[in-house]
């Protein structure tokens, strides 16, 4: 492990000397590579050498217990070492999640697809709620959320919704939302009390870029429509809303967000890019689902992974069998000790495959 540690903190080094290399600022897109990679590094590097710390205080203050005959000394000496001690395991829990491999598309902004599924109008209604959830949750985290495409509910909601998101490590954490969300609840069409189960199917795709996924104009099918919903005086009056048709595939895209025709478009071909990525990513998924049986995100988007429970205020996460009772807060958007203990579930699986120990 040292030896790893000690690789990673030479690397550090020689990126950080390419980095001030005036002929490196000549390729702006190596230059932000290297700039990403040096503060990967840079944040092992900064632990491993506090660590490194702990250690030779540790063995300091275990010197001192064996020599020194001053009880008072000795007592300050045990006090400390008890303190190191426990530091240490937080620096070495720390250092194996580090030395733990990141999934290549972590870093990536999504698109968040979100479809009502059984349940009628409920459904919809719960995806709208759904919806605003995710929304509020990225506005914490500073993270931006564009509304790419809608269908609204007859009864309010959504029949479906499509936000693009962008931020800091997005599909890093949203990727354990895709699956079927079940709601339990006695909806406000509901006459007689009784409660009702719907539910919602979640997609996080991670987003493509350029030079991953080449597709051919001569493929492509375009149709424009009139846009519906919010919007104002061009809602169908002009045929800005896009809809585009991949063929060899039959991947459907449409994008109404903007009053141009031709943002639309590009929306739309970004969208499209993005589906036919995800098709590669869900393989790579399977693959690794396949290999080491992973609980948490398996890629598998029929699986049933969290109830909401109205009449008893619970969620319940089916994967990693937690039941939290703060409902009115969780759908107001506060949903991050949830997805820590999805991807702590998930590294604990990584470390025991990847048998990081010191």
């Amino acid at each position: 492990m040292f030896s790893q540690l000690e690789n990673i903190k030479g690397k550090y080094i020689e990126v950080g000397k390419t980095l001030s290399d005036p002929a490196t600022m000549t390729d702006m897109k190596r230059f932000a590579q290297l700039n990403k990679e040096y503060k990967e590094l840079e944040k092992v590097v900064n632990i491993y050498e506090k660590y490194k710390l702990v250690l030779g205080n540790i063995d300091t203050n275990k010197q001192i217990l064996n020599t020194e005959s001053d009880e008072e000394f000795r007592e300050l000496a045990k006090n400390d070492l008890a303190q190191l001690e426990a530091e240490q395991q937080k620096l070495e829990n720390d250092l194996r999640n580090l030395l733990v491999p990141k999934e290549p598309e972590d870093d990536r902004n999504v698109l968040l697809e979100i479809r009502a599924g059984t349940g009628g109008d409920e459904a919809s209604i719960f995806a709208g709620d759904l919806a605003r959830m995710y929304t509020r949750y990225c506005e914490t985290l500073g993270w931006k959320v564009i509304i790419a495409s809608a269908s609204d509910g007859s009864a309010g909601g959504y029949k479906e919704i499509v936000l693009e998101i962008e931020g800091e490590e997005v599909y890093g954490r949203m990727k354990f939302e895709s699956g079927v969300h079940r709601v339990q609840r006695i909806p406000l069409t509901e006459a007689k009390g009784r409660v009702h189960t719907s539910a919602v199917t979640v997609a996080v795709l991670p987003e493509a870029d350029e030079v991953e996924v080449v597709v051919n104009e001569a493929d492509i099918r375009l149709d424009v429509f009139r846009a519906s919903g919010a919007g104002g005086q061009h809602v169908n009056r002009t045929e800005s809303a896009v809809r585009l048709t991949h063929i060899p595939t039959g991947t459907v895209v449409e994008c109404q967000a903007e009053r141009s025709q031709h943002k639309n478009r590009e929306a739309a071909m970004k969208m499209l890019k993005t589906r036919i990525y995800e098709s590669a990513v869900r393989k790579h998924e399977d693959e690794i689902a396949a290999r080491r049986k992973t609980l948490v995100s398996t890629g598998d988007r029929s699986a049933k992974i969290r109830t909401y429970n109205y009449p008893q205020g619970r969620i319940t996460d089916h994967r990693i069998n937690l039941s939290v009772y703060n409902l009115d807060a969780f759908m107001g958007g506060d949903i991050g000790d949830m997805i820590d203990a999805l991807a702590v579930a998930e590294q604990s699986e990584k470390l025991k495959e990847g048998g990081v120990a010191f």
